[in-house]
C-alpha cells in the first residue's frame, strides 16, 4: 500500500478522536511513568495521553513515515518511532516495563490477536493497563460494499482476496476469555457511534483514509476512479438521507481495558 495521508485522515479528526477520549477515560491509572501509543497516527491520541499523564515518558509508535512526520510537527517534545507495533521486541527491547500500552484504532491492522494481546499485557509493569479500541465495522455497509465491489471485474485481479485485507476481530467474549485469566481486572464493551455526514462523498472520504486504502491502492488510476465512483453510488443507496438531509454513519467500535 502507499503511505497514509495525514491530511485526509485529519478531515474527521474530532470524530476519530472521540473514541480515543472514551477509551482513555476508562483507564484506571492515577499516574504513569512510561506510556506507549501504538499506531499513534498523526498524534491526536498521543496528545491526549501527554495531557493525562504530564510527567510520563510518552512514546508514539507507528509504521507510517508520513503519519510520524505529522505527529512530530504537532508534538515536537515527544518521542515518536517508526516500527511495526506487533514487533514488541523491537520497540520494547528489555526496557523498563510500561505502565500503559494504549492502542486506539490500530490493532485491527495487525494479525494473530490470540498471541499479540496476551504478549502486550505481559509486557506491562504490575498494575499496568492495556487499553485497546478497534473499529468493529466489517459488517457495516461501508465495508460490505468495499468487499462486494472488490470481487467484481475489472477490480478483482488487482485487489486479490478482499477478505484478507484486514484482520477479522474476535467476538467481544473472545477477547474477554483471551485475557481474563491473566488480567487482574478486565472490561470489554462495544459502542456504536452515529456520525452525521453531509453527503455520500463525505463517507467515501472518511473511509478512503483508512479501511478503503487496501482496495484502491493496488488499482491503476483509471480503475481507481471507476471503483470510487461506483463505490460512492452504492454508498448513496445504502445510507439514505435523514430528516435534516444528512446521512447517518453508524460506526461500531470494540473496547478492551485490562489491568495486569
Amino acid at each position: 500500500m502507499t503511505d497514509w495521508n495525514p491530511a485526509l485522515y485529519r478531515q474527521y479528526e474530532d470524530e476519530r478522536t472521540r473514541p480515543a477520549r472514551d477509551l482513555l477515560a476508562r483507564v484506571p491509572l492515577e499516574s504513569a511513568q512510561r506510556v506507549y501509543d501504538l499506531g499513534c497516527g498523526p498524534g491526536n491520541s498521543t496528545e491526549l495521553l501527554a495531557a493525562r499523564f504530564p510527567g510520563a515518558q510518552v512514546a508514539g509508535i507507528d509504521n507510517s513515515a508520513s503519519m510520524l512526520a505529522a505527529a512530530r510537527e504537532r508534538l515536537p517534545q515527544l518521542r515518536f518511532e517508526q516500527a511495526d507495533i506487533a514487533d514488541i521486541d523491537y520497540w520494547q527491547p528489555g526496557k523498563a516495563p510500561p505502565d500503559l500500552i494504549y492502542a486506539n484504532a490500530a490493532l485491527q491492522w495487525v494479525p494473530d490477536h490470540e498471541t499479540l494481546l496476551p504478549r502486550l499485557l505481559d509486557t506491562l509493569a504490575p498494575g499496568g493497563v492495556l487499553a485497546v479500541q478497534m473499529p468493529d465495522n466489517r459488517d457495516e455497509p461501508t465495508h460490505r460494499v468495499m468487499r462486494e465491489l472488490a470481487r467484481e471485474a475489472p477490480y478483482a485481479q488487482a485487489i486479490g482476496d478482499a477478505s484478507q485485507l484486514r484482520t477479522e476481530l474476535l467476538p467481544l467474549t473472545g477477547y474477554y476469555d483471551l485475557l481474563a485469566r491473566r488480567a487482574a481486572r478486565i472490561e470489554v464493551w462495544r459502542t456504536i457511534y452515529q456520525h452525521p455526514m453531509a453527503a455520500p462523498r463525505a463517507i467515501v472520504d472518511w473511509v478512503r483514509s483508512t479501511g478503503l486504502r487496501p482496495y484502491v491502492d493496488p488499482l491503476a488510476p483509471d480503475l481507481r476512479a471507476r471503483y470510487l465512483a461506483e463505490y460512492e453510488r452504492r454508498i448513496a443507496l445504502a445510507y439514505p438521507a435523514r430528516a435534516d438531509g444528512r446521512l447517518l454513519l453508524a460506526f461500531p467500535r470494540l473496547f478492551i481495558v485490562a489491568v495486569r
